[in-house]
């Protein structure tokens, strides 16, 4: 029951989306109606500027955060797991705003760096070496993030945090092909 509480808790607070909160606060409008119509980061900082992707991070990386470690207080860290499938689940299909979210990058990373922070590490490497060959960050940056629970698995060979990483790493990578949803104009 508790963890079942969790789950919901965190879902909810996956539903904090701070590219729309900032974009309703700044503009008076919906980030999902501006630009590549995506509720996250990389198109709060075309929209909104530096400002707007910096502050979409923090409160993206915050909510995750802050969720996760509430998580833990409160059942310990073996349900953990599944409360950062439940943020990223909140953020990507935020019940709220029409099941139309962000795609998960920063809950993602910010799920590894409460749960996994050596893999933030391993993953920053490899981004840092694929930058230096192709001077883009995109595919680089996926190949970083796919690093994560090898890394997760070799450096501390947690399996089920290795697996349940290549489950949310596999459902960010749906979202950014709009598998899940399609942008309504």
């Amino acid at each position: 029951m508790y963890t079942a509480a969790a789950f919901i808790f965190c879902y909810l607070a996956g539903c904090i989306n701070g590219a729309y909160l900032l974009a309703r606060k700044w503009q008076g409008k919906d980030i999902r109606q501006m630009g590549s119509g995506n509720a996250g980061a990389r198109n709060a900082g075309r929209e909104l500027g530096k400002r707007g992707f910096f502050y979409t991070i923090l409160i993206d990386a915050g909510k995750t955060v802050a969720a996760l470690a509430a998580a833990d207080a409160f059942l310990g860290h073996s349900a953990l797991l599944v409360c950062a499938f439940a943020v990223l689940c909140g953020h990507i299909w935020p019940a709220p705003l029409g099941f139309r979210g962000g795609k998960g990058v920063v809950v993602y990373l910010a799920s590894a760096l409460y749960l996994a922070p050596a893999s933030l590490l391993a993953a920053f490497i490899v981004l840092l070496a694929g930058w230096s060959v192709t001077r883009r960050f995109t595919v680089p940056g996926l190949i970083a993030m796919a690093a994560m629970p090898v890394s997760i698995y070799l450096l501390a060979g947690d399996v089920p945090a290795a697996v349940a990483f290549v489950i949310m790493l596999l459902i960010v990578i749906a979202a950014h092909n709009d598998f899940f949803y399609k942008k309504v104009a």
